[in-house]
């Protein structure tokens, strides 16, 4: 879940490769096509329109906004008819083709934000049932169609299900779901990086790993999508070896948990980025390893994003915002005071703006003014009976 440009524009400038997630870099190419309005971000949307789109929607949920009907608007207008969504399409008037090319990342994605912003059902469904219509044979699901399954976009698919009230382990091929395929992607105990998740088996079939990917994998694991919250501590901290969903959940968290041990963040692996932080994976990080109830390890990297990640965020723009507040959400921290920075505000300046959803707040006011009636009657209840029994102590006294 780094802000992430497509297969695509990862093949444009000729990084894209096996043991590489097929979304897990930021080539930030030339500008081609300006942001349309309704549009987070001003940034050209051709490989990542819908992917951070949907990032902010969900981000906007989290902190109780209603997202303005004009960037919903947009995200449903980029529906295929099959249900699919693209990385972005400049002339969604027109009749879906192949240029771009609908993906399952981009779909599952626009899935848990329309999910999450309510009212679309029929999208949710149409995109569900593309996806399901798409996915591979060990029950996973790849970038684009047709291609071999990988641990990130069948995580994020994952996510989408959950998120559309399907139960992942319910949706299979060849009597394989999902969580069949994780396991597969599990790196070996006895090997370097044991316990992490590789991206997909490299060109010798070895396993290798890939924090981006053990941090999609671990959530996928788990049956989460882009919104956590801390979980359960997990059973184990040593790796065994992953026959099932749960022990790749745990090994995965304790992969990630050493990995961010000595310095709160993760490397970059990208291609001449030796020694650099990855700030975004470090924050889709701190979610997995809340979700698997490993808040320690999640507030040390969560402090070491609220030190050093503003300026990231401000350059990369409405995605990084939206991945920082998920993160500040998983842990219960506060979005509104990063560092002395608003997530909140810098995110929502970028597009139009939402409102603050009262619904929920209405709902507990009705309760809570309900719960002080009853609470008034009790008192007078108990003081009328305390004045009975004095008036009657009284009378008694009285010769």
């Amino acid at each position: 879940m780094n802000v992430r440009r497509s297969a695509a524009a990862l093949a444009a400038v000729g990084v894209l490769a096996a043991a590489a997630p097929a979304t897990a870099a930021d080539p930030s190419p030339s500008p081609k096509t300006a942001a349309p309005a309704g549009l987070y971000g001003k940034e050209d949307p051709t490989y990542d329109g819908v992917w951070r789109q949907s990032l902010t929607l969900v981000a906007q949920r989290t902190l109780g906004y209603r997202p303005a009907s004009a960037a919903v608007d947009w995200l449903t207008g980029q529906q295929c008819a099959n249900g699919s969504f693209a990385a972005f399409r400049a002339a969604p008037e027109k009749p879906c083709d192949d240029k771009p090319k609908p993906d399952t990342n981009s779909t599952a994605a626009a899935v848990q934000a329309l999910a999450a912003a309510g009212g679309h059902g029929g999208a949710v469904e149409k995109a569900v049932g593309w996806l399901k219509s798409v996915q591979n044979k060990d029950g996973g699901w790849s970038y684009y169609p047709g291609d071999p399954s990988d641990t990130n976009s069948t995580s994020v698919v994952i996510g989408a299900l959950a998120a559309a009230g399907t139960d992942p382990a319910s949706v299979r091929v060849s009597g394989k779901s999902p969580y069949d395929a994780l396991p597969a992607w599990s790196v070996p105990c006895d090997q370097d990086g044991g316990g992490a998740l590789a991206f997909q088996p490299d060109k010798k079939g070895e396993l290798l790993p890939n924090a981006d990917a053990t941090a999609a994998g671990l959530l996928g694991a788990l049956g989460k999508g882009f919104v956590a919250r801390a979980g359960k501590a997990p059973a184990k901290d040593t790796c065994v070896e992953a026959a099932s969903r749960t022990q790749v959940a745990d090994n995965a968290g304790a992969y990630l948990a050493a990995a961010v041990a000595k310095s709160g963040h993760l490397d970059s692996t990208l291609p001449g980025a030796k020694d650099q932080p990855d700030f975004g994976n470090t924050a889709d990080a701190v979610v997995a390893l809340a979700a698997d109830g490993r808040v320690g390890p999640a507030r040390k990297a969560y402090a070491w994003l609220e030190k050093n990640a503003g300026p990231w965020a401000k350059q990369s723009g409405p995605a990084a915002y939206a991945q920082l507040i998920l993160a500040a959400h998983a842990l219960g921290e506060q979005p509104g005071d990063f560092n002395g920075t608003s997530l909140v505000g810098s995110l929502n300046a970028l597009g139009p703006a939402p409102r603050m959803d009262t619904s929920g707040r209405q709902q507990e006011e009705k309760e809570d003014s309900g719960n002080r009636g009853w609470w008034i009657f009790g008192v007078c209840l108990v003081a009328s009976i305390g004045v009975g029994f004095l008036i009657s102590g009284r009378k008694k006294q009285q010769p």
